[in-house]
């Protein structure tokens, strides 16, 4: 493994808000395998992982035991009611592949634009060009004018 070599921040301005973001950024380069083993766990499950039903409609949410590791870390949220009969209600909520989806995609480059994108300049230089100066004599900028001195 490489270990990658911090220069002193000291002494420079917001250095405490970069340091938290190298440290995540670092903590997240250390465990990208087991980002990424989640990630992929969350957008392969489906949800007979974790639930069965028969034709009738019944549906069974499978024991524990028997749901597979990966679809365990797709499931968000486990939410039991009863009603005033006391009829329980099972909601099994799971995270949103569609967005799993997209952070992988993006993670991968499949939503990256076409490579020719590549030779576009990342900041636009705007010269800002004063006119030129110049010099008239004094004499010629009364000659036109409503106000002329005492000597025209």
């Amino acid at each position: 493994m490489v270990k990658r070599v911090l220069p002193n921040l000291q002494n420079w301005g917001g250095v405490r808000s970069v340091q938290n973001k190298i440290k995540r950024s670092e903590t997240l380069h250390q465990n990208r395998e087991a980002v990424s083993y989640a990630l992929l766990s969350m957008a392969n499950t489906k949800i007979t992982d974790i639930m069965t039903w028969d034709e009738d409609g019944n549906v069974k949410v499978k024991m524990a035991s028997q749901i597979p590791e990966h679809a365990l870390h797709a499931i968000r949220k486990i939410n039991v009611r009863k009603d005033k009969d006391g009829n329980q209600t099972l909601e099994v909520e799971l995270y949103d592949k569609v967005g799993v989806l997209r952070l992988l995609a993006k993670a991968s480059g499949l939503l990256d634009g076409p490579e020719d994108d590549n030779d576009r300049p990342s900041v636009i230089g705007i010269n800002v060009k004063s006119p030129d100066i110049v010099d008239v004599p004094q004499e010629n900028v009364y000659a036109n004018s409503e106000y002329k001195t005492e000597e025209n």
